[in-house]
């Protein structure tokens, strides 16, 4: 596997149209992308003394973070219209290497700073509400 840029790590988000077209939201310097799970023990006395779990059991989630520079782009708007709303969208994450990984996500948090003199900077974090597939 060879290294790949971060700055082809890109978030994306839905258009809304059938199909969609995923939009990115601009201006982003920072991404991360966490994926994490409820484990289900499943430890009995033919474990040997062992801690066993079920595969496959189990809440999962993907919590996306990034962070950028406001530049006003539509897709921005979608996204703060969605936070201000609390709705759930479409949203894509795309990798240099071709990979995509697509769902619905809610944003959780999304706060902007500025300085005197400054470019007005953001930071957001979104959740996943159900599946999130390879696409």
């Amino acid at each position: 596997m060879t290294a790949q840029k971060g700055s082809a790590f890109l978030l994306k988000i839905s258009n809304g149209a059938t199909p969609p077209v995923y939009n990115t939201v601009a201006g982003l310097r920072t991404t991360q992308l966490s994926i994490t799970g409820d484990t289900v023990v499943i430890t009995s006395k033919e474990s040997g003394g062992w801690r066993e779990l079920l595969s496959g059991a189990g809440v999962r989630q993907v919590s996306v973070s990034a962070a950028g520079i406001f530049l006003g782009s539509a897709a921005e708007a979608q996204l703060r219209s969605n936070a201000m709303a609390g709705t759930l969208d479409d949203y894509e994450l795309s990798f240099e290497d071709g990979e995509k990984l697509r769902g619905r996500f809610l944003v959780q948090k999304l706060d902007y700073a500025g300085d005197f003199n400054g470019e007005r900077n953001y930071t957001l974090s979104l959740e996943s509400s159900g599946a999130v597939v390879p696409a």
